[in-house]
């Protein structure tokens, strides 16, 4: 299986984490707001194993400066998703948006070298 297939799997298991308990308790709009938080969460972890993956067999330098994009893409996601709470504050439940941003991206952080071989 192709390393897309399985970041997008491992995702999409992660945020059903989030998002089937977020409608069964708050609703739809709960829901979405769950979506809306894993999607940029799995965006970001794409983008970044994206970026790493051609220097896994560069030398250091070109090794370090990718991870440090892939880290870069990871911190803009961090403020697209503090801008959407602040945006949408009032229409969708802040707090699963941050669910589905941290149960997304932090343990796809953690197993980011499984996407890597």
């Amino acid at each position: 299986m192709r390393w897309s297939a399985r970041v997008g799997l491992s995702g999409a298991a992660l945020a059903a984490a989030v998002v089937v308990p977020a409608a069964l308790w708050r609703g739809p709009e709960a829901a979405l707001a769950g979506i809306v938080g894993a999607a940029v969460a799995l965006s970001a972890q794409a983008g970044a194993v994206l970026l790493l993956r051609p220097g896994m067999g560069a030398g250091t330098p070109e090794f370090v400066s990718r991870w440090a994009l892939g880290m870069a893409v990871r911190g803009a996601s961090f403020l697209v998703v503090a801008l959407l709470l602040f945006l949408v504050k009032d229409r969708l439940p802040v707090i699963w948006m941050a669910a589905g941003y941290l149960v997304v991206l932090v343990p796809l952080l953690f197993v980011e070298t499984r996407f890597l071989k």
